[in-house]
């Protein structure tokens, strides 16, 4: 694994879910599941999010969206919240909902929404 990747995929993880959510993650992994913990973070936060080509909030935006149409709703979730702390508005959210119910079907709309309604009232912002 290229540590220095690593690193940079580490800082770019926590910056949008929180230190305390990945620290969580990384501390709950054993040998079975370390090397996952470690890959992933480098090579989707190191090499995918740590090209600055897309903005945060705009990689925030594509991850809502190919997250819900693939219907992954834990990792929706996660980064819903991780959406707002990139400075993705409630609106934006509801928008991009709507993409989602008209490209992947109302049912993945009607989840997003009952998800995003649950990270935003955790937010305070509904």
């Amino acid at each position: 694994m290229d540590e220095k990747l690593f690193e940079k995929g580490l800082a770019k993880r926590k910056a949008t879910l929180g230190a305390e959510y990945v620290e969580r993650n990384l501390a709950a992994a054993d040998d079975f599941s370390l090397p996952f913990q470690e890959v992933m973070t480098a090579w989707c936060w190191g090499f995918g999010w740590g090209d600055e080509a897309i903005d945060p909030k705009t990689r925030s935006m594509m991850n809502l969206a190919m997250l819900g149409a693939l219907g992954r709703w834990h990792e929706w979730e996660t980064h819903c919240g991780g959406a707002l702390t990139n400075g993705v508005t409630k609106e934006q959210i509801r928008a991009i909902i709507h993409v989602i119910a008209i490209y992947a079907g109302v049912p993945c709309g009607v989840e997003c929404f009952r998800i995003a309604r649950k990270v935003l009232q955790e937010a305070g912002q509904l």
